[in-house]
């Protein structure tokens, strides 16, 4: 179960660091900024620069001793990059 909430917790986190990235650095709404960059050919960049955040999550998950929902984590970023692969 804390492999799965280790997933929830890193997709989650991927997703508020891409809408912090497209808040922050461009002019656009969120909606509006994730088709610009998809036409852009640049929404993979941006699903892993999103992805940076839950490296933070990673190492506090391992310091409080919780391995498997840091395992759950690492699972929600070889799912980003497989479906960045697709993108």
């Amino acid at each position: 179960m804390d492999l799965f909430y280790g997933l929830i917790i890193g997709l989650t986190t991927s997703l508020i660091g891409i809408y912090l990235f497209i808040y922050l650095f461009t002019p656009f709404s969120f909606l509006g900024g994730l088709q610009l960059l998809k036409f852009d050919g640049k929404l993979g960049k941006i699903i892993t620069l999103g992805t940076i955040l839950n490296v933070g999550i990673f190492f506090g998950l391992l310091k409080f001793k919780k391995e498997t929902m840091a395992k759950g984590i690492i699972l929600s970023i070889i799912l980003l990059t497989i479906i960045t692969l697709f993108i």
